[in-house]
């Protein structure tokens, strides 16, 4: 039986727009996304057996194009409508930083730098260019690879606080094995980073260490 034989308050759309979308289970939110199911199959048993195929739905929201493409009821067309929608999120994450004060929105930092970092299979560090009353200039990412003392210059990221009239920085990278535990490295890099800024006063605000479900704040710790 399609959907729209369903009893009103269980079809995944109605659900949403009379509960919130906060109510709908992954499989629900899944099926408003693909609309439609297949044949013998409505879009909410498509939506289950994606999720079961792929392991959840973070690791088919970061499926590449060919293996998202290759599952029973995708395509081209759902890779090219996922791929926006998730820019659309990042954007809009990014937006509400612009507006207002870094410092008093520490779970919007977390939840935008998880959205640029956590999927990556490949280091990467990156810093949010503050002005001295910490709203976001720009977000950048500068280095990537196997990050060390040796391949993070402190110079380049003071080169460009300069050039960008910042007043403080927050400094971000991912730990692709998932775990986001700094490193002795990390704190390294982040001393040294932290000693040349200063000489331009150039706060380090935080170091965030973006793992798979995890962000780690240096701030927190007391790092910093």
């Amino acid at each position: 039986m399609g959907i729209n034989h369903w009893p009103e308050g269980e079809r995944p759309r109605e659900k949403l727009l009379t509960m919130g979308a906060q109510t709908l289970s992954d499989a629900e939110l899944l099926a408003i996304f693909l609309r439609v199911g297949v044949q013998g199959r409505s879009a909410v048993d498509l939506a289950r057996d994606l999720l079961t195929t792929f392991g959840g739905l973070r690791p088919l929201l970061e499926a590449d194009q060919a293996s998202f493409c290759a599952a029973h009821g995708l395509g081209s067309a759902k890779f090219a409508q996922l791929q926006a929608t998730l820019e659309i999120s990042k954007r809009h994450l990014a937006s509400q930083l612009a507006r207002g004060n870094a410092l008093t929105s520490p779970e919007l930092v977390r939840h935008y730098l998880s959205s640029q970092l956590r999927h990556l299979g490949h280091e990467e560090f990156a810093v949010i260019f503050l002005d001295t009353q910490h709203r976001i200039i720009r977000y950048e990412s500068l280095f990537r690879g196997t990050l060390d003392s040796a391949s993070v210059y402190p110079r380049e990221v003071a080169k460009r606080a300069l050039e960008l009239s910042a007043g403080a920085v927050i400094l971000a990278h991912n730990h692709p094995s998932g775990v986001a535990e700094p490193s002795d490295a990390d704190r390294r890099i982040t001393d040294r980073l932290k000693e040349a800024l200063g000489l331009f006063d150039v706060r380090v605000l935080d170091h965030f260490v973006v793992g798979d479900g995890d962000v780690v704040s240096f701030a927190e710790r007391g790092w910093l």
